[in-house]
């Protein structure tokens, strides 16, 4: 029988998941911060844009169903922190939101902005976004300033209404303030640049930009290795909360490194994920014909970052604690949805091997050819589905 217990880890993992596959598909952003670095020329520029054009949907989709599946499984999750920390999601949102416009409007006839313009949209989506991301995903172990009041709910809500609360100004944005988080997200920032680099190597078939492009994986893989090692390390070495034997919620010391101990299917997944990411990004610099680095190192940061998420919310963890109320902590039990809406929702998250089925075969029928120069010239419907 499918307990509630269950249904509750089932979702977590299906929601860690998601965010690993949403870091993966960072490396649009990361290869579009790097336009005019790595373009110097309008064809090498359009061969970048035009290259990440082909996958963009995928990643705006896949953020879009990352939120929407917090929502569902962990609605109090999902009121605390977009409600309360609503200015770095808007931020985040706002982001995306200015890539779609610009890969849409950047070579459009009538354009009184100028294709530049949106460009450097593009720069700043692909900066920010990852950037900003990194930092919101930090507070799952760092925290944040919020209180939940569970109680109003059996009260007069138009005396309190709402359940959770922020408690300073800042709204989400005391987030930035926060080493921790910053580190992450400097972290999250060079590694999409690095997964970047590396698809626009799979991607685009062209003898100047190659060796180029090459040079900025090792660029980017120093401060990514550096700051991810050190985020790792001081929260492997940091207090967590997490549930006493009486389902209280306490601060516990070394409680992400008890995890680690506790669940050595996860450790195991953290460790295969680093070693094939840091295996993408070595055979890619050491072997000059080697262009197929993006699929390990791909591979391997969905799964560490899976392996993260799992830490910061299974065995009796949460997943996002509270700084100014230990009580107010999220965890998995506390903040899900009822055992008949995640009941549901299993059933119809069956037909998710099938979506990604789909997306394999859009994604292998998009890149059938490498992207060329030549290519850049196409008439007709070609053109048409240019950036």
């Amino acid at each position: 029988m499918i307990t509630y217990s269950f249904l509750q880890q089932y979702w977590w993992f299906l929601v860690s998941l998601l965010g690993g596959l949403l870091v993966f598909l960072l490396f649009v952003q990361g290869a579009n911060s790097m336009i005019f670095t790595l373009g110097r020329t309008e064809d090498e520029r359009r061969l970048i844009v035009n290259a990440t054009g082909r996958k963009w949907e995928f990643t705006f989709t896949t953020l879009v169903t990352f939120g929407g599946a917090f929502f569902a499984a962990f609605p109090l999750f999902y009121s605390t922190s977009f409600g309360g920390a609503y200015w770095v999601w808007m931020l985040i949102l706002a982001s995306f939101v200015v890539q779609a416009v610009s890969y849409e409007f950047q070579r459009k006839a009538g354009n009184v902005l100028g294709t530049t313009v949106y460009r450097r949209l593009l720069v700043f989506n692909g900066i920010a976004g990852p950037f900003l991301l990194g930092c919101a995903v930090a507070t799952f172990f760092t925290g944040s300033a919020f209180v939940v009041e569970k109680g109003v709910m059996a009260g007069d809500a138009m005396m309190v209404p709402a359940i959770s609360r922020w408690a300073n100004a800042w709204h989400g944005l005391d987030a930035l303030f926060c080493p921790w988080n910053l580190v992450l997200g400097i972290a999250v920032l060079f590694l999409s640049r690095v997964l970047g680099s590396l698809y626009l190597i799979n991607s685009i078939s062209d003898d100047i930009l190659l060796p180029r492009l090459r040079r900025q994986v090792l660029a980017d893989s120093v401060p990514f290795v550096i700051c991810f090692v050190a985020f790792v390390a001081n929260v492997l070495c940091s207090s967590g909360v997490g549930e006493g034997a009486d389902g209280s919620l306490a601060v516990i010391p070394m409680k992400y490194w008890d995890n680690l101990l506790s669940m050595p299917l996860v450790a195991l997944l953290l460790l295969v994920g680093v070693v094939m990411v840091l295996a993408g990004i070595g055979v890619t610099i050491l072997r000059a014909g080697s262009r197929r680095g993006i699929w390990t190192a791909g591979t391997g940061t969905v799964l560490t970052v899976l392996a993260l998420l799992l830490l910061a919310g299974l065995n009796g963890t949460s997943f996002y604690p509270s700084t100014v109320d230990t009580a107010s902590s999220l965890t998995i039990t506390n903040s899900c949805s009822s055992p008949f809406t995640l009941r549901v929702m299993a059933w119809v998250s069956l037909v998710i091997p099938f979506v990604l089925a789909y997306i394999f075969w859009a994604w292998h029928a998009i890149n059938r050819k490498d992207l060329t120069r030549d290519e850049l010239e196409g008439k007709g419907a070609e053109a048409e589905h240019q950036y």
